[in-house]
């Protein structure tokens, strides 16, 4: 759901004109997690300024340039000083918008709101969709190779990121099931965009690791439920440096946003990390994702019961009286399945 009024809206997509084809694409690819495949510029122009959570947030990406802001400016008739910075630029326009809306306000009180804003482009975009059968193979692996390779670019010791890390990619009430292992179990759950965001930055930012996710036939299963959740299950290998740490296997769940054809947010990550040394002498390290399809399918069936509290004592027998190991999905998200991933101890952090 865009947090653009109209006039921010009227005013980034003049900042975005003076943009090049390229660097649209691109910016594209940034705000829509690279799940957007607009038909032409004008295309993903829309699909930036619906998907852009607010103004801020638009123009603090890195494509969108301080020239831009300060020439959008002076078109608009502000004299503003050319070394200005660029969040000063940013609270410029944000003030200009504001003035321009008040004046509007009282020269047409009918004037429509931000709700009604969002209801049209909602409009605009179910009368431009078209009918097609997704691919949720191809998107599975075009999600994992954008998360990964956006979240590993995070590592310092790899240069300066690619692109923005952050809240934007989640859906705000996001769930993150964490296990791993120092000398015993540990699983710790984290909710929220901002925690689940920093949380993850931080495997790789703080603690240099990177992430080598396996696209491969048995590294990446997919599924999908009729409700629009898709269930996104990738194993891979766990570096620091140039030592292989291990193997983790991590389960996302995605749901489509509404506002945006073809455009995906996280729901809900569970990632287990398993530590070299806790996997026996001699056993080659293949990461495969161990579950099959009906398992993801079994895990969106969990989830959907929202609140039944009987139906989740029942759906959890079957794991609390099996291997003992801990399922990746905790209350609503407790996994429906006696292939529950078997995995050993995780890294050391």
């Amino acid at each position: 759901m865009s947090g653009l009024s109209r006039l921010e809206m009227e005013g980034c997509r003049s900042m975005l004109g003076l943009l090049d084809n390229e660097e649209i694409q691109a910016l594209c690819d940034t705000v829509t997690n690279r799940l957007v495949q607009p038909a032409d510029r004008q295309d993903a122009i829309h699909a930036i300024l619906v998907y852009s959570q607010s103004v801020e947030e638009l123009l603090k990406r890195r494509k969108v340039h301080r020239e831009v802001i300060f020439k959008y400016l002076a078109t608009q008739g502000l004299i503003i000083p050319p070394n200005t910075e660029k969040h000063n630029l940013i609270q410029h326009a944000k003030e200009y918008w504001k003035r321009q809306s008040q004046l509007k306000l009282k020269e047409a009180p009918e004037l429509a709101t931000k709700t009604e804003d969002i209801q049209l482009f909602q409009q605009q975009g179910k009368e431009d969709k078209k009918a097609e059968k997704v691919d949720f193979r191809r998107l599975g692996e075009e999600f994992c190779q954008w998360f990964f390779e956006l979240l590993n670019s995070q590592n310092p010791f790899l240069g300066p990121p690619q692109d923005e890390w952050g809240p934007q990619h989640f859906w705000h009430d996001v769930k993150l099931r964490f296990h791993y292992n120092t000398s015993e179990q540990n699983v710790i759950d984290y909710h929220g965009a901002e925690l689940v965001s920093l949380r993850l930055l931080s495997l790789v930012k703080e603690e240099f690791l990177f992430l080598n996710p396996n696209l491969e036939s048995h590294g990446l299963k997919c599924a999908s439920s009729p409700h629009g959740l898709v269930m996104v299950g990738v194993a891979g290998t766990v570096h620091r440096g140039n030592s292989c740490l291990g193997i983790f296997e991590q389960i996302f769940g995605l749901i489509r946003c509404p506002f945006v054809e073809n455009t995906w947010k996280i729901k809900f990550i569970n990632l287990r990390i398993v530590g070299e040394s806790s996997i026996a002498p001699g056993t080659v390290l293949k990461p495969a994702v161990t579950f099959e399809q009906s398992d993801l399918e079994a895990f969106y069936n969990v989830i959907s019961l929202c609140g039944n509290n009987e139906g989740r004592v029942n759906i959890r027998q079957p794991l609390e009286s099996g291997t003992g190991d801990q399922s990746l999905g905790g209350g609503n998200e407790s996994l429906v399945s006696k292939r529950e991933l078997s995995l050993p101890n995780p890294v050391k952090h």
